[in-house]
């Protein structure tokens, strides 16, 4: 809890550092624009490499987004020991993967179970930590 008149410290977190987050999180939210209103909608996601993020879901709104092209972000945030709470979102043109891309196991499984494998370029990868 912030004390009255203190001032909350925000820094920008560096690209690589969101990609090393992003590597560490099975589980992101994508955000889309369902009937012109926002969702956040739960996915699988592995980082490929510095510019592509692989996902999986289920949600059929998700699915026809991809296959449309549409635009895409995906959301993950977290909370450190000393209480600062951190947020990295990536955004890209989704689009159904070419050929056989590596997957993790939970991707494999989450495919296995009935997801959609989505490909995501990170065009832009922002963060940021507060506290």
């Amino acid at each position: 809890m912030s004390v009255p008149g203190e001032r909350v410290r925000r820094a920008v977190i560096p690209r690589e550092e969101c990609l090393d987050l992003l590597r560490r999180a099975d589980l992101a939210r994508v955000v889309i624009s369902v009937r012109c209103l926002p969702a956040a909608l739960p996915a699988r996601i592995t980082v490929i490499d510095e510019g592509l993020v692989l996902l999986a879901s289920a949600e059929e709104a998700v699915v026809v987004a991809a296959r449309r092209g549409d635009v895409l972000s995906i959301q993950i945030d977290g909370l450190e020991d000393d209480g600062a709470t951190w947020s990295v979102m990536g955004s890209g043109i989704a689009e159904l993967p070419s050929g056989e891309p590596p997957l993790s196991e939970s991707l494999t499984r989450a495919v296995a179970g009935g997801a959609t494998l989505i490909a995501l370029p990170l065009t832009i990868l922002s963060g940021e930590r507060v506290g």
